[in-house]
């Protein structure tokens, strides 16, 4: 080896520090950075064959600066329901520009999930990076097809409107008397007769109860549910379900007075429902008021009412036996309704949960899932090649990429937190004096290089 290649040696050591110096100012300056990823820089050594002889000698060295992106970064505590970290290997889809469905997307990578809201209502995080999500479909699904990045748009959360639930459950717990007087209107009740039924009011009942029931509009519906006990089968009550006012439901042949069903409940001679014989049906579609004259036996909303169809389901069972409608020696009660659905609420704002599911909340507690945000996932995370924006581009060397839902294998997300930044300062102002060290010694490579040339030249002389 000659003087010439160890000053080229000393060079090379000065450059190669002074890029590893590069990285761990880097990595200093970025300790507060939301999801940084730190470089690590690997010193190699190079070898040249010289002579045939000596087969090998020292060629000096070579850095090459390693994103460590598959180390954790510390989870901290936020309080934004937008801010998000991820534990474990995946990383949030975002683009540079805001991305609408069904569009192939520029897509990046991060774990910076310091989202908020721009001025539209897209969610983006400190570098400007749009978060991108799978929007819930119409039926309120979600298409998660792993390698479909075109199913992917730009989460959007300034696009919210209120939201009403009609009513499609309806629960009773209640008591209808053993021992109730039959009436003396029992023996003539017909119900599709307005002088002999309960709906018209010719007929007093002998136990009746309002229930509210909401329609697709949010507006409160008030249904009516009369009994009478029967006049000649034991254990038999005749039940009529009827609409105040009847305007609000148009009936077809069979049905009077805005009736939307009538039948009997039969019970069991221990008071429990005798859910067989029993006649009055569990589930009642009312068609919507747009829909022409109703056949025989049918309901629609009344058509100046103009609201969508629905189906009330009507549960008199309770639960193996216990609660629901019952027939005991006790006075006639509805000791508790539970009905389903809610009027028109305004939206109080959006949670996110350990699955990715963003949900819209309401004021009037209804809460919609609007999105899912999935994780992008990596065979090599590590082979990924660093954008700026603290965000990541997909490479050959990093393996396909894979769009999963939150949980074990993609790693859990969490709410109202961040990741912090995986550099050890510690670490980082120990590598900062070796660097130190290292390329003064590699100066004095040259400073003796060059003091033994001199000698060299003063041989001539």
């Amino acid at each position: 080896m000659s003087l010439y290649s160890a000053l080229s040696i000393g060079v090379q050591g000065l450059r190669s520090n002074s890029t590893a110096l590069g990285g761990i100012s880097n990595n200093i300056a970025n300790i507060n950075t939301i999801g940084y990823k730190r470089t690590r820089s690997d010193f190699s050594s190079l070898v040249t064959s010289e002579t045939p002889v000596v087969l090998s000698g020292g060629g000096g060295v070579s850095v090459e600066g390693r994103r460590l992106v598959s180390e954790q970064g510390l989870i901290q505590s936020s309080s934004s329901n937008t801010d998000l970290a991820i534990s474990g290997k995946g990383f949030f889809a975002v683009t540079s520009d805001i991305t609408p469905s069904g569009v192939t997307p520029d897509l990046q990578f991060s774990r910076s999930g310091s989202f908020s809201p721009d001025a539209e209502g897209n969610l983006r995080n400190a570098s400007g990076l749009y978060l991108q999500g799978w929007r819930a479909q119409t039926d309120g699904t979600f298409v998660t097809n792993p390698t479909d990045t075109v199913a992917l748009s730009t989460v959007n959360i300034g696009s919210i409107s209120g939201a009403a639930v009609a009513t499609s459950n309806i629960a009773m717990n209640g008591n209808l008397r053993a021992g109730q007087t039959i009436s003396t209107a029992a023996a003539t009740y017909v119900p599709t007769a307005s002088a002999t039924n309960m709906a018209s009011g010719a007929v007093t009942a002998d136990f009746e109860r309002i229930g509210q029931v909401y329609d697709s509009q949010g507006n409160v519906r008030s249904l009516n549910m009369a009994f009478l006990k029967d006049a000649t089968a034991p254990n038999t009550w005749n039940v009529e379900l009827y609409s105040t006012p009847v305007t609000d439901v148009d009936v077809g042949a069979g049905l009077v007075d805005g009736q939307l069903a009538t039948g009997q409940v039969v019970f069991n001679a221990d008071g429990t429902l005798d859910t067989v014989n029993s006649t009055f049906p569990t589930s009642i579609s009312i068609l919507a008021s747009d829909s022409g004259a109703p056949a025989a036996g049918a309901i629609k909303w009344g058509t100046a009412e103009g609201i969508a169809a629905q189906t009330l389901n009507f549960d008199l069972s309770g639960n193996n036996g216990i609660g629901g409608l019952t027939q005991f020696e006790a006075a006639s009660i509805l000791e508790t309704a539970s009905v389903d659905g809610s009027p028109f609420g305004e939206l109080i704002g959006v949670t996110v949960d350990a699955k990715g599911f963003l949900s819209a909340n309401f004021n009037n507690g209804i809460s919609r899932k609007i999105y899912q945000i999935p994780l992008a996932t990596f065979i090599n995370p590590n082979g990924l090649i660093a954008a700026n924006g603290d965000a990541f581009r997909a490479t050959s060397v990093a393996g396909s990429l894979n769009l999963r839902e939150a949980g074990i294998s993609a790693g859990t997300l969490s709410a109202q937190a961040l990741e912090g930044s995986n550099v050890d300062l510690a670490q980082e102002f120990t590598d900062l004096i070796s660097v130190q060290r290292a390329y003064s010694a590699s100066s004095k490579i040259i400073t003796t290089a060059d003091e033994m040339l001199d000698e060299l030249i003063r041989i001539k002389r």
